[in-house]
């Protein structure tokens, strides 16, 4: 993925500079967070925003949060799973 492309057509080319020194490739673009941005320079709130809209925006996996509502919670270890629903008429 060209990442200088990617941003200069989201409107925010200014970062191509920051993605390419901290080695930010596509495979790495669905896991940002808006920590990560910060860490790397994004100073502008509205700019993490809109990069990680454009981020979701390519089908980017991996960029929802665990406490997102969007992942499903893992199983709890022993708890019983729900009955299977009976199949068939009735």
């Amino acid at each position: 993925m060209d990442i200088d492309g990617w941003l200069r057509g989201i409107g925010l080319p200014q970062y191509a500079e920051m993605f390419r020194a901290n080695d930010i490739n596509g495979e790495l673009l669905g896991r940002l967070t808006n920590d990560d941005l910060k860490d790397i320079g994004v100073a502008s709130f509205g700019h993490r925003k809109k990069l990680l809209e454009a981020i979701a925006e390519l089908g980017g996996a991996n960029t929802a949060t665990p406490a997102s509502p969007l992942v499903p919670a893992a199983p709890i270890p022993g708890a019983a799973a729900p009955p299977p629903e009976a199949a068939g008429e009735r």
